[in-house]
């Protein structure tokens, strides 16, 4: 084969690979018009329906931001709601498109699930709840107790983990869904309540007097929770990266949904006008139009905005930011670079 015929079947043999390996997400998107987006059935402050029926939360609003860059609506969204044992099951039979669902990105679901998972949308770590009346105040002191825990969590193994190797007695209750692993514990069906420290925050919420229940000091666990799509449908994955990156970038450069379009007329930062639609076009690379990044601030807001909404000092939640903070106030929040 001559010189010219080899680059032209190199040449071919590329687009090809490009074709075979752009997934059909974003076409059946576009097509139906909606996107579906897999989320808790429960999860105060990443996902749940209020006294209206609208879905809200951060997991909510990372589906938002994606309807938002791809439909140019962030309301085109159906939410469905998941159990531990249903979410990666839906994820890779294509009953969804993607999945938020404060979901633990580890080896055993990226590698061997069908599913990639995209960024970590939020840092967490297992711990304990416990009845201030039991008069507990250590996980050491939890030696034969009466664990709640849902079936299908990460949470199941780590703590089997956690009172094995400390050579402690303990027996599970287990349950398929947050709520009802929630109400178990609230009704005292159960000494401890073992969750991510984001969702005992939410526990505490729906009980009818918090006051009466304590996190204990200890964190068991990294869980670093984030959104995964089907593994092999890299067109999608990349847009609901990049999404992500645009939602923490704004909050970086101080663009939040009030002032998004005073920021696309004054802005001089090229890494600004990028953001907001005014500066070169990066859509382009993601098969969407210029105007995908400002389309998501302005619809949905920034990460921080997100934050303080739903778990922030004036929240029901009311966590400490911790790790989640932007990586210049001490945290690990770091944008990549739209350019």
């Amino acid at each position: 084969m001559n010189s010219k015929l080899l680059s032209v079947a190199v040449l071919c043999g590329m687009c090809f690979s490009a074709t075979a390996f752009a997934g059909p997400t974003l076409d059946k998107i576009r097509a139906r018009g909606e996107l579906v987006c897999g989320v808790n059935t429960s999860a105060p402050g990443f996902a749940a329906a209020n006294s209206q029926g609208k879905w809200e939360g951060l997991d909510v609003n990372l589906c938002r931001g994606v309807a938002a860059a791809i439909l140019g609506d962030a309301d085109k969204v159906k939410y469905v709601p998941l159990s531990s044992t249903q979410h990666m099951t839906a994820l890779g039979s294509g009953e969804i498109d993607m999945l938020a669902r404060n979901t633990s990105w580890t080896m055993t679901r990226d590698a061997s699930q069908g599913a990639a998972f995209v960024v970590v949308s939020y840092y967490d770590g297992q711990g304990f709840m416990v009845p201030k009346a039991l008069g507990v105040k250590s996980i050491n002191e939890l030696d034969g107790a009466t664990v709640c825990v849902q079936t299908g969590t990460t949470t199941e193994k780590t703590t089997a983990d956690y009172f094995n190797s400390h050579k402690m007695q303990y027996k599970t209750v287990v349950f398929d869904t947050t709520e009802a692993t929630q109400s178990a514990f609230i009704s005292g069906r159960c000494d401890v309540y073992t969750s991510d420290l984001s969702d005992l925050a939410g526990v505490r919420t729906v009980a009818p007097d918090p006051s009466k229940f304590e996190i204990l000091p200890e964190t068991i666990t990294k869980e670093p929770l984030g959104p995964a799509v089907r593994r092999g449908d890299w067109e999608f994955f990349e847009i609901v990266r990049w999404c992500f990156q645009a939602f923490v970038g704004a909050e970086e450069y101080g663009v939040t949904q009030a002032n998004v379009d005073e920021v696309r007329k004054t802005a001089t930062d090229p890494n600004v006008k990028r953001l907001v639609g005014t500066g070169e076009d990066m859509g382009r690379m993601l098969g969407l139009d210029k105007d995908w990044s400002y389309r998501l601030i302005k619809q949905v807001g920034n990460y921080g905005e997100s934050w303080e909404k739903y778990f922030g000092p004036n929240s029901a939640l009311n966590l400490p930011r911790g790790l989640n903070k932007l990586y210049k106030d001490g945290g690990l929040m770091y944008a990549l670079p739209i350019r």
